[in-house]
This record gives structure tokens, sequence and C-alpha cells, in this order.
């Protein structure tokens, strides 16, 4: 038992009353008494004393039904020479934290009371007082063990109740979290398939059908656009290959980030004779802010080629204390950016958001569009 915790310090205050209010009064009833009596009521009341003291701190210690077993003995014996009621008042709550059952408790405490009633008309020859305080003892304890035993046990299954709901609520807490892993994983799928491999489809489609068109009156720009389908189709193969976690995704948005958006945008330029301008210094940062602005640069050139009927399209990478900056325009037919629905933008913006930035679309109709992408710059000196 930890005698520092709460039920330590009453086991210990309850003992100095068994011992004040329980054993003692017998003793004190004897102690002028001549002959045996005063002798016999002093050894019981150490034997129970001793007793009492070695239920559960022995090696082999005695057993609590033997001990309440010595117990009701002792109070009827006592109960023969002087009065046993405050010994049984005093030992009350022993039945009840002793006994494993109420059922016991009441077995076990009614004995204790008869014995006490019988020894005191044995050796007295008369029912007294103490017969009186005895079993108004009992009855007083009876109720109030019932009391307590209901009230532990209703606390008891309201515990269990509550620790059944805490595991159900954890398990359903569990469940909605891998569905909205499962869900925020299908996301971003769905937006890396839509920026690389439908983007690199459609690139392809465009291209062949510019192809086609121009195999009889220019075949050498027909061989150019072929070799460029070549040159998504091998790129739209590497990141099938990262997506699906079958090759090592170093080598998407690899090197500096200028280098991966000068690729891009020679490759736009290629393939729809656009002109395009770009100031790209070698601004460094870490791959998944790479990856982003490239994401960017190329959503932005797809909607370019789709929608926007544009002649030139503008780049600007700028490095600022706060973070990368990229812009991209172009002189293009516009839209109103309130009306615009799309995978694209929302994909765009997601990417940024996870990564601290913002996405920043101006436009209006016939005067263009400017798309500007802001990312922090993480501390981490990973860059490679």
């Amino acid at each position: 038992m930890d005698e520092r915790s709460g039920t330590g310090r009453l086991r210990r205050w309850y003992t100095l009353a068994w011992v004040l209010g329980g054993l003692w009064p017998p003793v004190i009833a004897v102690l002028d008494e001549p002959g045996p009596a005063k002798y016999w009521s002093l050894t019981l009341s150490a034997v129970l004393g001793l007793a009492y003291a070695a239920v559960g701190r022995l090696p082999r210690p005695l057993g609590p039904r033997a001990y309440l077993c010595v117990l009701v003995l002792g109070l009827g014996a006592l109960s023969l020479m002087s009065g046993g009621a405050p010994l049984f008042v005093a030992a009350v709550p022993q039945f009840w934290f002793l006994a494993r059952r109420p059922r016991e408790a009441l077995a076990a405490s009614g004995a204790g009371a008869v014995a006490v009633v019988v020894g005191g008309l044995v050796g007295h020859g008369q029912v007294g007082a103490g017969a009186a305080v005895t079993v108004i003892a009992y009855v007083v304890s009876a109720l109030l063990g019932l009391g307590v035993h209901r009230f532990l046990r209703d606390n008891e299954d309201r515990t269990r109740r509550l620790d059944a709901e805490l595991v159900e609520t954890r398990n359903q807490l569990a469940e909605a979290h891998r569905r909205q892993g499962a869900t925020e994983e299908r996301e971003r799928l769905a937006r890396e398939i839509h920026d690389t491999l439908a983007q690199g489809l459609a690139s392809i489609v465009v291209l062949a059908e510019a192809a086609r068109t121009n195999l009889d009156g220019d075949p050498a720009r027909s061989a150019r656009q072929l070799t460029s389908i070549e040159n998504t189709a091998r790129e739209n193969l590497a990141e099938a290959r990262a997506l699906v976690g079958s090759a090592p995704q170093e080598g998407v948005a690899s090197g500096s980030v200028a280098r991966a958006l000068r690729r891009t945008l020679d490759r736009f330029a290629e393939d729809t004779g656009i002109t395009v301008t770009a100031e790209l210094p070698d601004v460094e940062c870490d791959r998944p802010t790479r990856i982003a602005l490239l994401r960017c640069t190329q959503e932005s050139l797809a909607n370019v080629r789709k929608h926007a009927d544009a002649t030139t399209v503008g780049v600007v990478l700028e490095r600022h204390p706060h973070g990368v900056e990229l812009e991209i325009t172009d002189d293009g037919k516009g839209f109103v950016v309130a009306r615009a629905r799309g995978f694209g933008l929302d994909g765009m913006r997601r990417r940024l958001a996870e990564l601290g930035g913002e996405l920043t679309v101006t436009s209006s109709l016939g005067d263009g569009t400017r798309v500007l992408a802001v990312l922090p710059l993480s501390d981490d000196p990973e860059v490679k």
C-alpha cells in the first residue's frame, strides 16, 4: 500500500480508532478485576490486534475470511467477560472492506452482532444497553454499506460505459482520419495527374494534329512536331513512373528551378510558335518549391495554349527576402477571374497553400492575364 496515498492515510486513522475505540475499552473494563478474566481480555485484545495487523502484511498473510472468523469469535469471547459493543461498533467497517461481496459482509457483521449479544447474555445473564447499541450499529452499517456498495457499483458501470464510448470515439476518429487521408491522397493524385499526364497527353494530341496537317506541306515541321511528341511521351512516362512510386522522383524538377523552367518554356515556344521572354535567375530552393513552381508554370502555359490566343508570354522569377515569386503574363484575350471554374487554378492554389504560399490571378477581357505565385523559402539547407 502506498503510505502517501489517501487510502494509506485513511487506513492509519482507522487503525488508531480501532485500537482506541475498539480494543482499549474492553481492556480498561477488566483492569481492576481480579482473576483470570483480566488476563483473558488482555490476551484476546492482543490477538485481535495482531490478527488485524497481519491481514495483507505477512509473507503468508492471514486471509480476510479467516480474520473475520477470528474477529467474530473474539467479539463473542470478550462479550462474555466485558462489554463487546464498543469493539463491535469499531470493527463494523472491517466487515465491509474485507468481505468480497455485500452478502458476505452482511452475514459476517450479523454473526458478530449475534456473538456480542449472546456473549453478553451468557456472561452477564441479561440483555443490556450494549445489545441495543450492537443491533443499531448493525442496522446502520448494513444500510450505509449497501448504499456505498450500490454507489460504487453504479460508478463502475458508468466508468465502463464511458470507457466503451471513449474506445468507440477513438475508433470513429481513427476511421475519420483514415477516410480524410484517403480523400487527401485521391485529391493529390488527381492534381498530379492533371498537372503532368493530362497536360502531356493534351499536348501530344495538339502536336499530333498539327503534324498530320503539315505532313504534306511542311515535312520538316512535322518531323519537329513528332520529335516533340516523342519527348513529351518520354517525360510523361517518367512522370507516371514517379507518380506510382516505381521510379525515384529525384528526376522530377531536378537541378535548379531556372533550368527546369527554361526547358519547359523552350518546349512550349517550339510547340506553339508563341514568343516567350523570360528572366530566370538561378534561385536556390528545395525540391517541393521547385516542383510547385514548375507545375504552376506548366498549368499556366497549358491555359495559354488552350484559351488565351496569345502571341507573347513573359515569365519572371525573382528572389525576395520573404521568399520567391514567379510571374507569368500573356497578351491574350483574358477572362473574368470571378467566373473561372476549373481544376487547374484550384489545383495550383492548393499546391501553393500546402507550402505556405499563395496564388494571385489578375485578368480582364481583352487585357491578357497575369499569374503570380509566391512561395516562402525554407530555412532547411536542403536545396538539391
